[in-house]
This record gives C-alpha cells, sequence and structure tokens, in this order.
C-alpha cells in the first residue's frame, strides 16, 4: 500500500525546526507527513495517525486552572544546595544551552488557543476512529489534559541539586515500566532522552497511566494501557534520530498508521515480528 498519511500539528507561527525534524522522521520510517496549524484547519481527508507537537503551554483554563495566577510550584522536601561547581558549570553552558535554545525551541508568545482548538478536535477524532497517536511534548500534556487531566504548571521545585536541563540532547535519564507499550516501542526499559520543557503532567486524565518517569517522579510518558496507539512522550524524539530507539518509536508509529489504514480499507495487516535492534 501507500505511504500513510501522517498529521503533525504545530503552529502558524514558527515550529520550523520541529515540523522539519518530525517530518524527516515520518519520512524514513515510512510515512508521509501532512502539517497541521490553526490556519489551515482541519484536514480534508481522513488521517491515518496523528503527532501532537510541542510548542506554546496548554492554556490552563482547559484543566481548571486561571493563567493569570502564578504558577503553584511542587513542594518537595529535602532540598540541597547546588554545590559551587555545578553553579559555575551553569554560568558557562548557560549561554550554549541559550543560543541552542534560540535556534531549535518552537518560538512562540504566549498561549495559542486556536491552536488548542484545533488539537482537541483532531486528538478527538483520533481516538474516535481508532488512529494511532503520539505526543510530543505539549502533545503528550495536550493529550493528559483532553482526557480531563491536569498539568504542574512549572516543575522547578522538582529538581533540588541541579536545574532542569534545557537541552535537545539526550542528558536526562528516564525509567520505563517493563510491561507498558512504550517499553515495547523502544525496546528497553531506560534511555537518556532530551529535556525542552518546563511543565509537565500531573494527575492522570481518564483510562491513561504514567509508563516512564524521572528519578524525581517527573512523568515522561503516559499511556492508555487498552491496545490502541495512544501514547505521549514528554521529551522530543524527532530531535534524538541517532538514538536507534528513538528511530524505532517512528518506526512502530508508522508500522501502525498503516496497519490502521489496512482495517479501514477492509484489508488484514500481514503479521509483523517486533525487532529489538534498529
Amino acid at each position: 500500500m501507500s505511504r500513510p498519511l501522517i498529521g503533525v500539528s504545530g503552529p502558524d507561527r514558527g515550529g520550523y525546526p520541529a515540523w522539519f525534524f518530525a517530518s524527516w522522521a515520518i519520512r524514513f520510517a515510512g510515512g508521509r507527513p501532512l502539517r497541521l496549524t490553526p490556519s489551515r484547519g482541519l484536514p480534508d481527508r481522513p488521517l491515518d495517525a496523528l503527532v501532537l507537537g510541542g510548542g506554546a503551554d496548554v492554556d490552563p483554563s482547559l484543566y481548571g486552572e486561571d493563567a493569570t495566577v502564578p504558577a503553584l510550584k511542587p513542594q518537595i522536601q529535602g532540598k540541597s544546595a547546588r554545590s559551587i561547581v555545578r553553579v559555575l558549570l551553569g554560568y558557562v553552558v548557560a549561554p550554549i544551552v541559550y543560543l541552542i535554545r534560540r535556534l531549535f525551541s518552537v518560538r512562540h508568545s504566549g498561549l495559542d488557543p486556536a491552536r488548542d482548538a484545533l488539537e482537541n478536535e483532531l486528538l478527538k477524532r483520533a481516538i474516535r476512529e481508532g488512529a494511532p497517536v503520539l505526543g510530543i511534548c505539549r502533545g503528550a500534556q495536550l493529550i493528559n489534559v483532553h482526557l480531563g487531566g491536569t498539568l504542574h504548571r512549572d516543575v522547578t521545585s522538582f529538581y533540588v541539586e541541579s536545574a532542569n536541563p534545557w537541552t535537545m540532547f539526550p542528558r536526562k535519564r528516564v525509567k520505563i515500566e517493563a510491561d507498558s507499550h512504550l517499553a515495547e516501542l523502544l525496546g528497553r526499559t531506560h534511555a537518556f532522552v532530551n529535556s525542552l520543557h518546563r511543565q509537565a503532567v500531573g494527575q492522570l486524565g481518564s483510562g491513561l497511566i504514567a509508563t516512564a518517569r524521572e528519578h524525581n517522579g517527573v512523568v515522561q510518558g503516559i499511556e492508555t494501557p487498552d491496545p490502541s496507539f495512544l501514547v505521549g512522550v514528554q521529551w522530543h524524539p524527532e530531535y534524538l534520530p541517532q538514538r536507534p530507539e528513538q528511530r524505532r518509536l517512528f518506526r512502530e508509529f508508522v508500522r501502525a498508521a498503516r496497519e490502521h489504514a489496512l482495517r479501514l480499507s477492509g484489508l488484514s495487516p500481514a503479521p509483523v515480528v517486533v525487532q529489538t535492534r534498529d
């Protein structure tokens, strides 16, 4: 069959690096990406799968909070002072991190209610039709909010000995539940990932489970326990093409999209053996 059509959501302004890397990852895995933004509106053709990309914060009013009120920081016991070495290292690394952020982060100003509305409708349709969904960073957060969950609007206090790194490179270690769909997709129960977020999943939405966390408990992966492909990751796998497990994530996602397209066409997909090596 032809390459499955996979919608990739993003903002009207900015977000080009994320779109470029995500579309490249999808094409490399055998899919056909379609960019979706608020100004483009809903697609005029059925999608075989959906990627909810990163970007502006989800509107807090969607999960019962007031955007004009400063975010409450989680209270974590046992804080310790950062060492002098870490502080000095921060001053050295900060300019480099800033340049990377300016080059590769999604550029936005404030909230994006038009994008929230578009992605909520796209997600509602995908869930109704049983299409595979992969949420990336903001996308994972939006999945959680869409299903009735909440977000930590500021995760600073989770990082007591060192700051939450802002980096495209795989510096953060996450633990993945062994019996989860995410572990099967990545072919492992731990991974080193990048970090481009200041918010995170709080209370889980209806039907969701947390399948990946940092050592401090910050959620890095969510999914539904049923056979459907509804997975969210807090990191940006599209920026990690050098990592075999992240390429594998996109490959398995595209495979699920192809199987969904075959089911819609009335054809049964051929059995596929999941390989553990890239």
